[in-house]
């Protein structure tokens, strides 16, 4: 083979590949990744539970009780008007799935709102606003009920601060506030579940489930507007 044959070969080789350097990491330098990862990991587990059951509430006009949450928290809500000096209750909620044929009551914020008044909660100070049905977003439904019954019923509200449970807190949070915005302010009281303990969820399938599902449903609320 000459030595032109061979030039030309070497060049059409040389012309599929080259020689590239790059850096990897050492044995300390995985150990620290290693590390640094764990500790993400190990904050991130403390950590969560708070962020989900976020505690921010303001000075408000009305408190706003979702009408999904258990009796004891509903019960609580009673103290916590009493000490917020509040206007007004309202409770919120979507229309009950199951039992509503033997029920009195056929959604969440009617029953929610029944159940303040069979604890002694005065009537004058309590409205129910129930939600349509809907197939997705109920959330979301109940808020854009009770911003249409604040603006038809023409009530000095300016704030309200959403009273609700455990890690739902966040996403509600979010939700209401970007569909009574910029009209009214909203502040969010997460009482904690008595399903688990919150400083150590991790050890409670009731927690996990809870976490997992609200971290993914508060991820896909951050990328999806709400407003009407």
């Amino acid at each position: 083979m000459s030595d032109n044959s061979c030039s030309a070969k070497k060049r059409f080789i040389m012309g599929l590949v080259q020689l590239q350097q790059k850096w990897v990491l050492t044995f300390q330098g995985w150990l620290l990744l290693l590390l640094c990862l764990s500790a993400l990991l190990v904050f991130c587990v403390t950590h969560i539970h708070s962020f989900l059951a976020v505690n921010a509430p303001i000075k408000a006009d009305a408190l706003v009780v979702e009408g999904w949450i258990q009796d004891h928290t509903i019960e609580k809500a009673i103290a916590e008007f009493e000490q917020g000096n509040y206007q007004i209750l309202i409770t919120t909620g979507a229309p009950i799935s199951k039992g509503y044929y033997l029920a009195e009551y056929n959604n969440f914020a009617e029953l929610s709102a029944a159940t303040l008044t069979a604890l002694g909660f005065n009537q004058d100070k309590l409205v129910a606003v129930p939600a349509p049905e809907v197939q997705k977003d109920r959330t979301a439904a109940a808020a854009r009920a009770l911003s249409q019954w604040i603006s038809a019923a023409n009530v000095p509200i300016k704030s309200v601060n959403l009273y609700t449970e455990d890690t739902h807190a966040r996403r509600s949070w979010l939700i209401f506030k970007q569909e009574l915005a910029p009209d009214i302010k909203v502040g969010v009281i997460a009482i904690h579940s008595i399903d688990y303990d919150p400083k150590h969820w991790w050890a409670y399938s009731t927690g996990v489930r809870k976490i997992i599902s609200e971290l993914i449903a508060y991820l896909y609320a951050r990328l999806v507007s709400w407003q009407s």
